[in-house]
């Protein structure tokens, strides 16, 4: 499959010019190009994609809907790149001199932290990667790489073009594949921990069931570990608890269900046989408990309102190993059932009383708030969608 920055981004550039122009003589003064320049490199962009993206006709070039999707996307990745960039002293609107050469040099240093890193995991030498990365400063008029010690790291400016360019990558990305995966696709989910039990695999199953060329790509990971990869475009969208409202100004949370919470504590826990353990009694033993900040976290602390709170000393996100540290001793913690149905049915881990009076955590998708779904990804949250249904009550 043809990768973005495998595209020359002047004729992206071209597309979105002739889109927006109406005609190829406009969109070639636009863009700089002379207009043979700017007809040729459409035509290598149809042979790239297998795509046409224009209909030629005696009056010029119509787009075709594959053509003004991809003008659209190319708006974006370039809109990425350019407040990326913004506050540089060089060039006027920097963004449409980068190559992809650049962007793609670039990111590799970013990715691998050194040169020689780079020039492993690319087909470019050092020294192309660091002209890049020269031409690149030149453009942006600013200092993108620091030397630290025998090392190098981004500087400010260096961190948000390498942001702006995996954002402006996955644009481009996303606009090829709806071009050229007519049933295919790929999503990358970043699960957090209740989703992973019982949410996220229903969705993927009853997706690849429907689509089954759909490639899904799983990472797993705490909110803290995984929402600079969504905001750097590496992940589509995360699946979890939900930040409290109004939440993070740059993402869109969609609400899918709220989850049900109980106290858990091993099969032989002192507590296990009380019918509703006071306060008191469940502040006599230590809790394992969410990070601060963590939507769980202010649910155990409201558990116990204007009382002291217990001792906590373990702090982790980690279902599985709170799963090993409940079974081998006497701590308590707040859970869905969902996540230890399979510890509680085989006798190793119980609810420790009834469910607490406490409203559970809200369960949903956050997102980048300018991102637009390809079709595979729209595929995926209307699984999803279908299968939370129930546990709202749809």
């Amino acid at each position: 499959m043809t990768n973005a920055f495998d595209l020359n981004l002047r004729h992206l550039r071209g597309v979105a010019a002739i889109v927006r122009a109406g005609s190829v003589s406009a969109a070639a003064q636009l863009i700089s190009l002379s207009q043979p320049a700017l007809t040729q490199g459409v035509a290598k962009l149809e042979a790239q994609l297998s795509t046409p993206l224009f209909t030629r006709q005696a009056g010029g070039m119509e787009p075709t809907e594959a053509g003004r999707a991809l003008a659209a996307r190319t708006g974006a990745a370039f809109a990425h790149l350019a407040a990326a960039v913004r506050g540089g002293r060089r060039f006027a609107n920097a963004e449409r001199l980068m190559t992809a050469t650049q962007l793609r040099a670039f990111l590799a240093l970013a990715d691998a932290g050194s040169f020689v890193g780079a020039a492993s995991a690319t087909a470019l030498s050092q020294p192309a990667i660091h002209r890049a990365v020269r031409d690149l400063e030149q453009v942006c008029g600013q200092v993108l790489v620091e030397r630290r010690g025998r090392g190098i790291a981004l500087s400010a400016g260096g961190l948000r073009l390498a942001r702006g360019i995996r954002l402006a990558r996955a644009e481009i990305a996303g606009g090829i594949a709806e071009l050229t995966a007519r049933e295919g696709g790929s999503v990358v989910i970043g699960a957090m921990p209740l989703s992973r039990a019982m949410l996220v695999p229903r969705a993927i199953a009853r997706t690849v069931a429907v689509a089954p060329e759909i490639e899904i790509d799983v990472i797993e990971g705490s909110w803290r570990e995984l929402v600079e990869a969504l905001r750097d475009g590496a992940i589509d969208l995360t699946i979890g608890a939900l930040r409290p409202e109004p939440g993070p100004p740059d993402l869109t949370q969609t609400p899918l269900m709220t989850d049900r919470l109980m106290i858990v504590g091993r099969a032989g826990h002192p507590l296990a046989g009380a019918a509703t353990p006071t306060p008191g009694q469940l502040a006599a033993y230590p809790w394992v408990v969410s990070h601060a900040g963590a939507p769980l976290r202010t649910l155990w602390e409201r558990l116990f309102g204007a009382g002291p709170l217990p001792r906590a000393p373990v702090h982790c996100g980690s279902v599985m190993v709170i799963r090993g540290i409940l079974a081998e001793s006497d701590f308590l913690t707040l859970l869905s059932p969902e996540q230890i149905a399979l510890e509680v049915d085989s006798g190793v881990l119980a609810a420790i009383g009834p469910e607490p009076a406490l409203s559970g955590r809200t369960i949903g998708v956050t997102t980048r708030r300018d991102w637009r779904p390809t079709r595979a990804q729209s595929r995926f949250l209307e699984a999803l969608d279908q299968v939370a249904g129930p546990a709202r009550g749809a």
